[in-house]
């Protein structure tokens, strides 16, 4: 299979929400911080902090930031990397984990989804903002030249 096939299969695997729900054995957990080789800082809804591993079928072609919520399966033979990813969430799956009332109650911070919506939106930080300050004193200049004349 070409790198570019893969990659096709990866994607869509990742992207297509099957809606299905977490087994047994998985958790849903917040992504803290990236530790660099694939590996990543989770946060699980106990408050437990552990790394987590990226499977070698998402490398190089899904990335996972800080803030993303994912699914993972515990290895038992791990001591410092204690589970695997096996899913990326995106905002429908955790809709719908919401409704069927699977998402843990630690995690929901009570955003509405028009919140979350402008939230997404990217805000240039390079530049400082310009605030234009317009003044009123040309209607309360007229207002006191008109009392004067009079």
């Amino acid at each position: 299979m070409s790198k570019v096939t893969k990659r096709k299969h990866v994607m869509n695997e990742a992207l297509w929400d099957d809606y299905e729900l977490p087994k047994a054995n998985q958790t849903i957990v917040k992504v803290v911080k990236s530790k660099g080789n694939n590996l990543h800082e989770i946060t699980s809804a106990t408050g437990e902090e552990y790394l987590v591993s990226m499977p070698t079928k998402f490398r190089k072609n899904i990335w996972v930031k800080r803030g993303d919520y994912i699914l993972v399966e515990p290895i038992p033979e791990g001591d410092k990397v204690k589970a695997e990813i096996v899913k990326i969430m995106n905002k429908d799956s955790i809709k719908y984990y919401k409704e069927n009332n699977v998402w843990p109650k630690q995690f929901d911070d009570g955003k509405q989804e028009t919140e979350m919506d402008n939230d997404d939106i990217f805000v240039n930080t390079n530049r400082k903002n310009v605030v234009m300050y317009t003044s009123d004193s040309d209607s309360s200049d007229d207002s006191s030249g008109s009392d004067s004349e009079q």
